[in-house]
């Protein structure tokens, strides 16, 4: 198969939405990036939706949690092309996050973990302003 010819087109479909850097904000973004798949072809409960619930879940809980500065939102972004699902979470908080050691008498610390189970790859990367953004992809399985 050839590379990506110029006559190729490729579709990229994105969604933005910051949220206050609580819970409830947590919560909502799980729930939207949910209902924006399902608008984007990809319904409730399929694996993918349960893939994006789970990373977004998971990002949102560490802004909330870890990367949470008093009066700063987070934000999420997902951005779907045809074999693809990008989900990026920012937050003001300067530190990264690292993928811990796996020690199964801890109390927390797994979100990570999850989402290196899951998620095809992800990492940190700067961002403008303040903080990072720390993303992860999903094949859609579609290719």
């Amino acid at each position: 198969m050839s590379p990506l010819n110029a006559h190729e087109a490729v579709t990229v479909r994105t969604f933005a939405q910051r949220f206050s850097a609580t819970r409830r904000g947590a919560r909502l973004a799980r729930r939207l990036a949910v209902h924006q798949l399902d608008q984007w072809g990809h319904p409730y409960g399929t694996p993918l939706s349960e893939t994006v619930a789970l990373i977004v879940a998971e990002l949102a809980a560490n802004a909330v949690l870890h990367g949470r500065v008093p009066g700063r939102d987070f934000e999420l972004r997902l951005h779907r092309t045809d074999d693809v699902v990008r989900i990026e979470l920012s937050d003001t908080h300067p530190a990264h996050p690292k993928l811990p050691v796996q020690d199964p008498t801890a109390e927390g610390g797994r979100g990570l973990l999850l989402i290196d189970a899951v998620a095809t790859r992800w990492g940190t990367s700067p961002r403008t302003g303040p903080g990072k953004t720390v993303w992860a992809e999903c094949a859609t399985g579609e290719s």
